[in-house]
Parts: structure tokens; sequence; C-alpha cells
């Protein structure tokens, strides 16, 4: 038996969904099924305005765009994130700041941002791992007191809430991701959530190659044209379908998710008395979407062994990211702000465990294994 480390499930209607897509004829992007999830976002997660993209990456590329980001200028985010967050602003000419972050969420420390602020700085990145939110209050006064725009990378962060708001709605910008990696997916995806009204025309003018084409559709000019930079940031109907279906039962979805990963967090809450591992950490005021289940061990070599006794136990456990200040690409087109010995402590110890709709049966196996591993290990 393998236990692999994701398993994309079906919520319930997606061949459905697809089918009467495929029957509406249409299948390019903005159709009957992405109208409906921009409806479904801005209704439940109280959105200004909500644009599906073909990824997260797509809308973190918009967020640079919307707020002209030129080169020369400075973004301030975590080291410990996917290469898209520091990508979407060197692509504009950018030199991302990367920050430390903190010991218990793994999110960019925020006592740190203030020193990494210079008169170049453009905007602050918060990376809300494992659907954590970052301190946003803290992050929102210095952003406001320095005049620098917050967008949210919160790929991870669907459902989760900062203080009864939902991540990707607190800042100027959210950036959602529907990866199959993910808690709500459409194999790829994303969304762009605009919180601030003054990009909100823009954004479509950019999602649509640059031109007016959403004004045209809505009778608001009688011909489209091209008015402004852009790219083709839309997904086709049926990913925005499998999507809708998605969607549906997000609500079920989450509840199953945040199950199993109390299940895990009960089973090793033994292991963690022990010091034999850290279990992750939630402070009161976030709410979280169970997107990951992670445990820190003591050291790169007990890591290295931990995931390769798992991997002879038919269980798939991975690390996550290489920190981007380390990378040869980070070296290159950004620079640290103070030390970075969190990130690089937690990037050699961190272990992230299977976590997927139906995986619930094979918990006490995996749990079975990982007290293994710690007797063996002794």
């Amino acid at each position: 038996m393998y236990i692999p480390f994701n398993r994309p499930n079906l919520a319930g209607k997606e061949l459905e969904f697809i089918n009467d897509a495929h029957s509406r004829l249409q299948l390019s992007g903005d159709g009957y099924f992405t109208k409906q999830c921009h409806q479904w976002l801005e209704q439940h997660l109280r959105a200004y305005k909500a644009l599906l993209t073909h990824s997260c990456t797509a809308a973190l590329e918009m967020s640079a765009i919307l707020l002209n980001i030129q080169p020369g200028d400075e973004i301030i985010m975590p080291s410990y994130t996917f290469v898209s967050t520091a990508n979407a602003f060197v692509l504009r000419g950018a030199t991302p700041v990367f920050v430390d972050i903190r010991d218990d969420t793994l999110n960019i420390d925020e006592t740190r941002l203030e020193a990494a602020v210079s008169p170049r700085t453009k905007a602050i990145v918060p990376v809300h791992y494992a659907g954590v939110s970052c301190e946003m209050n803290v992050i929102g006064d210095i952003a406001s007191r320095y005049q620098i725009d917050i967008v949210e990378d919160a790929a991870q962060g669907i459902f989760s809430t900062y203080n009864n708001q939902y991540l990707g709605t607190i800042g100027s910008l959210g950036c959602l991701s529907f990866h199959e990696t993910k808690n709500v997916i459409s194999g790829e995806g994303g969304a762009l959530l605009i919180n601030n009204v003054q990009f909100g025309e823009r954004a479509e003018i950019i999602r649509e190659k640059g031109t007016n084409r959403s004004r045209f559709f809505r009778g608001q000019v009688d011909k489209y044209t091209w008015v402004d930079i852009g790219s083709s940031y839309l997904p086709g109907e049926l990913i925005a379908a499998f999507l809708a279906a998605q969607l549906e039962q997000s609500e079920l979805i989450t509840k199953n998710r945040l199950s199993i990963w109390n299940m895990y967090h009960s089973a090793l809450q033994h292991l963690e008395q022990q010091e034999r591992l850290r279990r992750p950490i939630v402070p009161q005021h976030c709410q979280h979407n169970a997107h990951m289940y992670y445990i820190l061990l003591n050291n790169l070599a007990e890591r290295t062994r931990f995931i390769q006794y798992m991997k002879s136990c038919g269980i798939s456990s991975v690390f996550h990211y290489v920190p981007l200040h380390n990378s040869p690409a980070g070296l290159h087109f950004g620079r640290t702000s103070g030390s970075m010995d969190r990130t690089e402590r937690i990037a050699d110890t961190i272990v992230r465990l299977p976590l997927w709709i139906g995986i619930e049966e094979h918990i006490p196996t995996i749990v079975a294994a990982i007290h293994d591993f710690f007797r063996q290990d002794a």
C-alpha cells in the first residue's frame, strides 16, 4: 500500500458542470461558470471584486502591474515562500527584500518589517503559511504609516480568517490558489481579490490582455480596444466549471480537512511533550483552514532520516521551500534585511504529512509509522 502526499478529490458535481459548460458552447474564459465563481467568491468572502485567473502566480503578476511596480522599487516579503511571490514583482524590475519568519506560525515576522522599509518600498507581501494568518493589524499599521500597499499571498489561505476577516480581503489585493494541492481545487487556477475600489476597472483590463473588453460586453463602450498593458490571465470554462462544483461543497471540504488535521494534532501531542517534534501553532485570533499538517524535527539529519523511513513504509512525506534568499535567482535579484536564521532552521527541519479528503482511514498507519521512527531513532 502506498499513501501519496496529495490526492485530488471530486467533491460533487464537477463532471456534471464540465458537461454543462460544454453544452453552453463556450469553453473560453468569462462564461457562465466563471461568472458564477466570481459571484460566489465576492459574496462568501465579502470581497469588493473577485476575478478568476489561470493561477495564483497570474494573480500576483496582475497585482504587480496594478501597483505600477517599476525597476528599482522594493517589495518586502518572506524568503520562506514559493518562487511566484517574488517572481511576480521581479518581472516588473523590483527587488524583493527578504525578512525572517516567526518561530510559531512560520509567517513573516512583523516586528522586523519596519527595519526593511526604505524610500523605494512599494508593497508588503505577507504570505499566510499553512492557511494561518500573518499578524495583519501590525502589518496594516506599518503599511498605512509609510503609505505602501499590502498584497496578500493567500494561496494557502482560502476560508481562513484573521479576527473574523477572510484572508485575501484585508490588504489592497489578495491572491488565491486553486492548484490541485490546495483545499478547493480546479487543477490549475487562482483568483485575484480586489479590496480597493480604485483597482477594479483596471484589473479587468489587465486580465483581458490590456483591452476594455469587459466594458464592451457590459455595453459601456461600443467597441473594445487596447488601452493598457496586460496579458491573458483568464482560465477556461472547464476549469471554472470544476471550481464551481468545489465551491459548492467548500464548507464540507473545510470541515473534513479540519477533522483530519485534528486527528494528527491529537495523535502527535505525546511526541511533542517528549520534545521529539513540534506541532503547528495557531494563534487564538486566527481560524485556519487545515491546508497543511506539518511537524518540525530537531535538525536536517533527523529530517532526512524521517522522510526516508516514511518512504520505506509506503508513506509520502515531504519538506517544503528552499529559502529564496539562498537560491541562485534570489541572490541575484533580491537582498535580505537582517538575520534569516529562523527561515534557514525551519527549512531544514520541517516535514509535511499527507492530508487529503479520504485519508482518514490511513491516519492510524501514518501515526504508527511516526512513532516507530522515533522508537528506532532513539
